[in-house]
Order: C-alpha cells, then structure tokens, then sequence
C-alpha cells in the first residue's frame, strides 16, 4: 500500500519566519525583491482557519496584479488547498472548513477606502504596501476590528520607493545611506497619532504616561479601531464609553532580501541574474545589499543612470548588421511654445554581433522648416553610406499622440520615400525608456565612434536626470529599442 503523501506548510528559516511570529501589531516585510513576501502574507491567515469567526482581507492596488500569472491568487493556489481551502475566483475568496474566509480586493482608487466603512476585518494584510496612500492605510487601520476572539492586526510586505510616505514611517528603522539598519531589524516601536502627527517611542508605557489622558479622533467620526460599542477586545484600559482613549499601536520592520529565499534561488536561480542586469538605481532598490536589502532613499542622479566611464570610445565600427537613426523632434506645436525652440536629436547606433555602436549624433537648435531638411538630408546620407558597409538601416522616430501624429508621421514616411522609415509611440516616461540601454552600457555593450560630438554626447548622458534636456537620450534609447527587438514601430521592416 502507497504511503500518503505528506506536504509541509510553513516559513522559511530566518526572517521569514521572524515576520510570522512577531507579536507586533503591526508587521512590515521586505525591502527588496524576491524575498519570500508574497508566500509569507498568505502563510499569515492559515494559523486561524479553525476559528469559524475569523476573517482575513488581503489587498493589491490594483485587480490585474491580484489575478496576473504568478500574481497572489495563483500563489494561493500552492496553499491554501493543502488546508482545506474552497476556492472561488468570481469572489476572490477562499473559504475554509470551519467557515473562515481569506479574501483579495484591490484599492485602486482612493475612495475606494470608504467600501469598507462599516467592516470589521481581523486581519488586514497588504501586498506592496508603497502602492497604496498613506490615507489608504490608515484608513483601513480603523477597520482593523475583531469579535472572533483573534486580537486584530496588520501584516504587510513592501519594496523599497523613494516617493512613497512608507519611508518617513520606517525612518527610524532605516540607516543614513538609505539601507535598513540590521541593529533596529525586527524590533519593536509604539506609536500613537496625536493632531494628524505619528508621535513614536520605545515603549507602550512611555506613550501611555505621555498621552494617556487625551483623546483621539477617529477618522470620519468612527470608533477606534478595535472597538464595538465601546467594548474593549485587546485588553487595553478604558472604560466603556471610552471610544477615543489613546491605545498605541505597535510596529516592526523585518528586511528581507533574496538571500533569505533559498527556495526561490534553487528553482528561479535565472530571476538573481535578472536583478543584476538592472540599471544600477532600480538595482540598488530591488536587490541592494545582500544583508541589508534595497536603499529606501536612492534616486536617479548624475552618474547613476549612465555613466560615461561605461562608454569606450573606438576608431573604427565593424560594417554590416543593423542600423537605425531615431529622431526626438522639438519642432512640434507644443515645444514650440517656450521662449527659444527646443533641441532636435537624432542619434544613429549600429548592431554588430550584439554590441551597439554610437556612430553619429545631431542635434539642433531650428524651427520646423530647418528641421524637414536636415532631417532628410541626414537620413539619406545616412542610407548611402549604410550601403557601402553591407549595413540594414532604416530611420524611426518618437510619434507624438492623437490623429495629428499620425499625419505627421505619414508625411515624413513620403518625405524619406525609399528608405525603410516609421513612428513610434513612447511607452513609459523617458528615464524609464533609457534604462534598457543604460544596463546595456554598463555592461560594456555599447561604445562610441570617436567624434567632435563624443563630450556633448557624454556629458548629456552622464548627467541625467539633474538637467532638463533629454534630447539625446530618449533618441538613443530609442534607437537601442529599434535595435534590440522590443519595438513598438508602427510598420514592420527587415
């Protein structure tokens, strides 16, 4: 007879399993990607699924990414059956044996707080919790409220995001330079709110003897969180009738990093590649330090999303393979609206054997008229001398939206008639396009024809984004994305 099966559920060694088992009223995991976050978040509710009462409420910003592929609900799937769990994808729940439920919603948009004005949710749990508000959050906290006997809590993962109020929140538990400070990991802090401010100390008793005697408002006239008629449920004084007595709430940070995935790492050992392929800032923040995890404070600055020491300059460019000149056009209605017209760019890089040569730059400073010309003169030019060389080429250009776009588009396609030529709509904001190209050059796949432009060029790159001039960089990003296979040209070529 076949033995059953048996499948253990449970955390990780490590700081996975310091998250699970805080006493915390609050809990924050993660930093970093590829931390465990996301499997340790559903882990949470399993502890109390014989309670019948009991009900966990587990929130994404948005319901693509509850339902994407490898997106919360399907990990679910790897879980929650092994314990019973019913699943129903039209609700987004799992129900349990004894009747506890697990649910996923999203909160895309900031009044969508006020759904859950009358709920009472025992645990509240957010997945990325940098993509919500401040006021999403706190909010919720007065949702925070439990009758099934389970004290009410929070639990959260996030990833490390310069812009978000999450950082002044964990400020005390990160260091000067942006990275979690291990000496404060997992330790435990109080807070109450005191006239729309966060007031912290050490110790519960510390705020109490500081506050004790005051009131607090609840947001939107609600009770405090935790409270039903007044009643107390997690032991705290106040008497009944007391519904704003100060109760602190206490908090924790938990870093995280890959290192602390050791399942992950042996079956996705590519997805660590992936997070060292990228630019040095998205990589400081997903990946960081291998104890500490991602920076909370870096930003994209000079030097830091190119650099021009990654750029070796040549002689000489290989003939043959793939040529594409991409054009960032200043001379539209709307550029043209500033006091002086803005800067034309047009950037030629060649392909060979997977590395991306920079063999020419124009850029000028000339209205639309002056602009046609150079434009086709440029192009053409470049067509003859890509024929001598065996090289494809063809030229491309950023569209700018709406049917006036498109006109344009199609009147420089008959300008450049017999050269292989199309528009391209962004995607992204253009710091956000050029990092493709900055992993590139920093890996040493890109160099440069010596040339009079080559310290125009460089500098230009090297201190994005502290100038207001992308010219040259989103028409070299854009001539790397033509070059690289991942376009979004508007004709086919080759």
């Amino acid at each position: 007879m076949t033995e059953p099966q048996v499948i253990e559920v449970g955390p990780q060694a490590g700081r996975q399993e310091s998250f699970l088992s805080t006493p915390a009223d609050i809990a924050i995991y993660g930093g970093s990607a590829g931390g465990g976050k996301t499997w340790a978040l559903l882990l949470e509710p399993v502890r109390h699924i014989e309670n019948r009462r009991f009900g966990a409420t587990i929130f994404r910003r948005t319901y693509p990414q509850i339902t994407e592929q490898g997106g919360m609900w399907e990990e679910s799937a790897n879980i929650y059956p092994y314990v019973g769990g019913d699943p129903s994808l039209g609700r987004l729940e799992w129900v349990f044996p004894k009747g506890a439920k697990v649910r996923f919603r999203h909160m895309q948009h900031e009044k969508t707080k006020y759904d859950y004005k009358g709920a009472q949710i025992p645990l509240i749990e957010w997945d990325q919790l940098e993509d919500f508000s401040e006021t999403q959050f706190f909010y919720l906290l007065s949702r925070n409220r439990s009758t099934c006997g389970v004290r009410p809590y929070v639990r959260a993962t996030c990833n490390p995001d310069p812009d978000s109020w999450l950082v002044g929140f964990l400020d005390w538990w990160l260091a000067e330079d942006g990275y979690p400070d291990l000496a404060r990991a997992g330790k435990i802090r109080w807070f109450v709110r005191m006239g729309g401010q966060l007031e912290w100390a050490d110790t519960k008793d510390e705020l109490l003897a500081r506050y004790g005697g005051l009131a607090a408002p609840a947001p939107d006239g609600e009770p405090e969180a935790g409270k039903e008629d007044g009643a107390s449920d997690d032991g705290d004084s106040g008497a009944v009738g007391e519904l704003n007595v100060i109760r602190p709430k206490s908090v924790t940070f938990i870093p995280a990093t890959i290192y602390d995935n050791p399942l992950l790492m042996s079956k996705d050992p590519g997805y660590l590649a992936n997070l060292l392929a990228l630019d040095p800032v998205e990589q400081a923040r997903l990946l960081g330090d291998k104890e500490r995890g991602g920076n909370w404070r870096i930003r994209p600055e000079a030097g830091k999303v190119f650099n021009r020491s990654w750029f070796a300059i040549v002689d000489a460019v290989p003939a043959g393979g793939e040529e594409v000149r991409f054009w960032d056009f200043a001379a539209t209605e709307k550029k043209l609206k500033g006091p002086e017209p803005a800067f034309t760019a047009g950037v030629k890089i060649r392909k060979v054997a997977g590395v991306y040569y920079v063999i020419d730059v124009v850029e000028e400073q000339v209205g639309p008229a002056e602009v046609d010309r150079i434009f086709e003169n440029t192009c053409r030019q470049d067509a003859e001398a890509a024929k001598k060389t065996g090289t494809k080429y063809r030229v491309a250009w950023e569209e700018e939206g709406g049917s006036s776009g498109k006109r344009e588009t199609w009147r420089m396609v008959k300008m450049l008639d017999g050269l292989v030529s199309g528009g391209v709509r962004p995607d992204g904001d253009k710091l956000t396009r050029a990092k493709p190209f900055a992993v590139q050059a920093k890996a040493g796949n890109v160099k440069v024809l010596r040339g009079p432009w080559n310290e125009r060029y460089l500098v230009h790159l090297h201190n994005q984004p502290d100038i207001k001039a992308r010219d040259l960089m989103d028409a070299s990003s854009g001539a790397y994305v033509e070059l690289s296979g991942e376009s979004k040209s508007l004709i086919e070529f080759w």
